[in-house]
C-alpha cells in the first residue's frame, strides 16, 4: 500500500533550479534512504514530503488517516517539565482512558445501576470496550516502552526527574528522537537522527528502527546505519532522483554498473551515428546510392540522441603527503589517566603507537576521547602518566571545533597566510582541489559553511606535511563524497594516524587496530571495525558462558533432587524445599534465556553476508555456537530434572 507519494516535485530559486521532475514513492514498511551531495535539496523535499513546506510543482498525496512523524536535524526538545512528564505527554490520550476505565470499572459497583438490568449491560459493555481498547494500545506497557526508549538514549531512572531545561543540546536532540519514536508514527521522516549519537546508542537506533512498524524515510551521512537500515535509496544528482533497490552499498555498486552501461549505450550510438553520417556524406550525391542515403538520414533526423552519460559531480581531490619519515616507535603512553577538575574519566591508558598504524579511539560520549587527543597534543593536563613522541615524529591536529580558522581572514589569505612562498596561482590551485573556486577564495572564514570550513582545514592539514596526524572527529561536517575522498587520501598516506570517530563506515576503512575507551581504561582490539564488534560479541558469549558455568556449579552443591521428598518429612521443610527449588527453577530459566539470547545474536550474525562470505569467520562463530549448544543442553537437562523434583514434592 502506497502511505506517500510525491510527483513531479520541484524547487525553484528564481531561474536557479535546486530540483525538478521529483519522483518519490513511500510505501507501507518501506527503508528509504535519501541520499545526495550538500546542498542538492535533500532536506527541502523531506519538509515539502511532511507538509511543512509548499512545492513549486508537482503535488504531494497521502493516504488517509497517515501519521506522520518529522524531526529535522536542528530539533531539540525546549519544555519546563522533566524528561518522565514530557514522555508522558505523548501518552496523554491512552492515560485519560485508563482514568475512564477505572470510573467505568468504579461505577459498576453502583447499588442502583445493580438493580437497572439493561442500565447495568451498557455500564458493562462500555467497560469492556474500554478494556479491550487498552489492551488494544498497550496501556499497560507504554512506561515500559518509555524506559526502554529512554535507556537506548542513555537516559537512566536517575535522569527521570531532571528538569529539560537543564539538558544539554545534544541531550535535547536526543530527546526529540525518542519523543518521536515513541509516537510510532506510520511514517518516520528523519533528517540526520545520527547527529549527537554515539556508536551504542547508534547500534541501539539501528536495531530499533529494524524492527520499526512504520515506514522509514531517511537522509543521513552515516553511510553503516544506512547499511543496517534502509533497503532502497533514493538519489538527488544534477537536480534529478535516481532510484535504487537494496541498502547504501548496493547503491554504490548499482550506480557504477549504471554508468557503465549508459557510457556503453552512448558510446553504441555514437559509433552508429558516426557510420551513418558517413554513408550519407559518401552516397548522397551518386545516383545509384541517392535513396538509400537519403533513408539513412532520415534515421539520423529521427533517431533520439542520447546525452553523454555524467559520472559524478566535482568531487574534491587531495592527498596528504609527508615531509619527513618518523622512527618506528611513534608515542608510547603508560598507565595514564584523563578527566578534569580532579575527575578522572578514563583510568589507566596505555598507548604503543609504531609508524604507519592507523589506531581508532571509541568509546562512550563523556568518557574522555577528545581529551586524551588534546592530552598528546599538550593542550589538556593528563591527570597521571606522560606522553612520549618518538624520534622525528612531526604532528599535526585536526580540531572538530574548527577552532584552528582565522576569525577575520579571507579563504585565500588563510593558506596564502601560512605559505608566502606560494604564488597566488599555486594557493588557488590548491584551494581549488578542495572545492574552493572563483569568488568562493574571497569568501570571509565565518562565513563559510561547516563542511566549507571542514574542507579548509583539511587543506591546512594537507599543506603541513605532517607525518603523524592526529584527528577529532575529522567526518563531522563532510557529505558522503568528501568522506570518500577523505579515506581514500588517508588510505595512501605514509604516516601514522591516530583518530577519534563515531563513523564506523570510516573507522571500517580506515583503522588498523581500534583502542576502546572506558571509565577501566583503555583495551586494545588488533583489527577493524567489524572485528572489534565480532570480539565484543565473542566477550559477551563467553561471559554468559562463565555466568552460566557458576550458577550450574551452585547447582551441583545441590543434593540429589529424587531424594527430596522423602529427606524433608515435615511439611515446614518441605515448604522451604518447594521455596528452594522454585528459586533454583527460575533461576536456571534465566540462564537458559541469557545463553539463547547468545545463541540468536551468533546466530544473526551468521546470516550476515560479510560472515557467511568470510569461511574463518564461519569456523569461529560455529564454535561459540557449538559451545552455547552444549551448555543450554545441560542447562536444560537441570531444569527438568528440577522442575519434575519440584512437581514431586507438591503432590
Amino acid at each position: 500500500m502506497i502511505l506517500l507519494q510525491g510527483q513531479n516535485l520541484a524547487r525553484l530559486f528564481g531561474a536557479s533550479v535546486l530540483f525538478d521532475n521529483i519522483q518519490i514513492t513511500v510505501q507501507d514498511h518501506s527503508r528509504i534512504a535519501l541520499v545526495g551531495r550538500n546542498g542538492a535539496g535533500k532536506s527541502t523535499l523531506l519538509k515539502i514530503l511532511a507538509g511543512i513546506e509548499t512545492t513549486d510543482a508537482g503535488s504531494v498525496s497521502k493516504s488517509k488517516d497517515v501519521t506522520i512523524g518529522y524531526l529535522d536535524q536542528h530539533s531539540a526538545v525546549d519544555s519546563s517539565n522533566t524528561i518522565w512528564q514530557e514522555m508522558l505527554t505523548i501518552f496523554a490520550p491512552l492515560i485519560q482512558l485508563s482514568k475512564e476505565a477505572e470510573q467505568a470499572a468504579f461505577a459498576l459497583g453502583d447499588p442502583d445501576l445493580l438493580e437497572d438490568e439493561e442500565a447495568y449491560q451498557k455500564a458493562l459493555e462500555r467497560y469492556d470496550h474500554l478494556q479491550h481498547t487498552l489492551h488494544e494500545k498497550n496501556a499497560y506497557g507504554y512506561e515500559s516502552e518509555i524506559r526502554s526508549v529512554l535507556h537506548g538514549f542513555q537516559f537512566y531512572e536517575e535522569d527521570y526527574d531532571r528538569p529539560i531545561s537543564q539538558l544539554s543540546g545534544g541531550q535535547k536532540t536526543r530527546l526529540a528522537l525518542a519523543k518521536i519514536l515513541l509516537e510510532k508514527n506510520d511514517l518516520l521522516i528523519l533528517d540526520e537522527p545520527t547527529n549527537h549519537l554515539d556508536i551504542d546508542t547508534l547500534a541501539w537506533l539501528e536495531n530499533y528502527l529494524i524492527g520499526y512498524n512504520g515506514s522509514l524515510l531517511i537522509v543521513s551521512h552515516d553511510r553503516y546505519f544506512l547499511d543496517k537500515v534502509a533497503t532502497e535509496v533514493y538519489e538527488i544528482s544534477r537536480h534529478k532522483i535516481q532510484h535504487y533497490k537494496g541498502n547504501y552499498s548496493y547503491y554504490l555498486t548499482e550506480k557504477a554498473a549504471r554508468l557503465e552501461q549508459e557510457l556503453k549505450a552512448y558510446e553504441k550510438q555514437q559509433d552508429e551515428i558516426s557510420k551513418l553520417e558517413d554513408y550519407v556524406a559518401r552516397n548522397l550525391a551518386r545516383a545509384s546510392t541517392t535513396k538509400m542515403a537519403q533513408s539513412r538520414r532520415k534515421r539520423l533526423e529521427k533517431m533520439e540522441r542520447m546525452d553523454k552519460p555524467k559520472g559524478d559531480e566535482r568531487s574534491a581531490r587531495f592527498s596528504f603527503e609527508i615531509a619527513k619519515e618518523s622512527g618506528n616507535v611513534v608515542l608510547t603512553l603508560e598507565n595514564g589517566a584523563v578527566g578534569y577538575a580532579g575527575t578522572i574519566l578514563a583510568d589507566p591508558i596505555n598507548l604503543d603507537i609504531r609508524k604507519q598504524q592507523a589506531i581508532a579511539i571509541v568509546g562512550p560520549n563523556g568518557i574522555g576521547k577528545s581529551t586524551l587527543l588534546k592530552s598528546i597534543i599538550s593542550e589538556i593536563p593528563l591527570l597521571k602518566g606522560r606522553v612520549q613522541l618518538g624520534a622525528n615524529v612531526d604532528l599535526g591536529y585536526y580540531d572538530q571545533e574548527l577552532g584552528n580558522l582565522s576569525k577575520t581572514k579571507s579563504v585565500l589569505a588563510e593558506i596564502w597566510d601560512l605559505h608566502p612562498t606560494l604564488n597566488e596561482k599555486d594557493v588557488r590551485s590548491i584551494l581549488g582541489s578542495f572545492l574552493f573556486s572563483g569568488a568562493d577564495v574571497e569568501k570571509t572564514i565565518p562565513a563559510l559553511s561547516g563542511g566549507e570550513k571542514a574542507r579548509l582545514s583539511l587543506c591546512k592539514l594537507a599543506l603541513d606535511q605532517k607525518n603523524f596526524l592526529v584527528l577529532d572527529e575529522p567526518t563531522n561536517h563532510l557529505d558522503i563524497d568528501s568522506k570518500e575522498v577523505l579515506e581514500n587520501a588517508l588510505i595512501d598516506y605514509d604516516g601514522t594516524l591516530l583518530f577519534v570517530s563515531h563513523d564506523r563506515y570510516f573507522i571500517n576503512r580506515i583503522a588498523t587496530s581500534i583502542v576502546e575507551l572506558s571509565a577501566e581504561g583503555s583495551k586494545l582490539y588488533l583489527g577493524d571495525y567489524d572485528y572489534y564488534i565480532e570480539k565484543k560479541q565473542q566477550e559477551a558469549a563467553l561471559a554468559a558462558l562463565q555466568q552460566a558455568e557458576n550458577a550450574a556449579e551452585a547447582t551441583a552443591a545441590v543434593e540429589p533432587l529424587s531424594k527430596a521428598k522423602g529427606d524433608y518429612v515435615s511439611s515446614k521443610e518441605k515448604l522451604k524445599l518447594e521455596r528452594k527449588l522454585a528459586r533454583q527453577v527460575e533461576a536456571l530459566e534465566n540462564e537458559l534465556a541469557t545463553v539463547e539470547e547468545a545463541i540468536a545474536a551468533i546466530e544473526q550474525q551468521l546470516t550476515e553476508p560479510e560472515v557467511y562470505g568470510d569461511h574463518e569467520k564461519v569456523q569461529q562463530f560455529n564454535q561459540q555456537l557449538l559451545a552455547l549448544q552444549a551448555r543450554q543442553d545441560e542447562l536444560m537437562q537441570d531444569w527438568e530434572e528440577q522442575t519434575m523434583a519440584l512437581e514431586e514434592l507438591s503432590e
